[in-house]
């Protein structure tokens, strides 16, 4: 079983930058494929980005060029890097994780609000 804890949420004005992280406790994360997600207020929750456990990559078409996904296996860490926020980019953010056997694990969740 893995437990996930995201951090690094916060408050940002329109162009800026933050970077979540989300630590996976638990053996076998490197079978994991890990994901953040997003969900806005009034809105369902979306897929942002995905890094799978074959190491492919993949983004929403809407922070395509601004986010960057990336795990370390051996730190059991998932990032991500957002640049360039916007408004709309204002949401709770959650790491996921499946395993291979299709288990499914959320993290409580971190705020990013981009408002100036």
């Amino acid at each position: 079983q893995v437990q996930l804890v995201e951090s690094g949420g916060g408050l940002v004005q329109p162009g800026g930058s933050l970077r979540l992280s989300c630590a996976a406790s638990g053996s076998s994360f490197i079978t994991y494929d890990m994901n953040w997600y997003r969900q806005a207020t009034g809105k369902q929750r979306e897929l942002v980005a995905s890094f799978t456990r074959f190491s492919k990559i993949t983004y929403a078409d809407s922070v395509k060029g601004r986010f960057t996904i990336s795990r370390d296996n051996a730190k059991k860490m998932v990032y991500l890097q957002m640049n360039s926020l916007k408004p709309e980019d204002t949401a709770v953010y959650y790491c996921h994780g499946t395993s291979p056997f299709g288990y499914e694990y959320w993290g409580q969740g971190t705020q990013v609000t981009v408002s100036s």
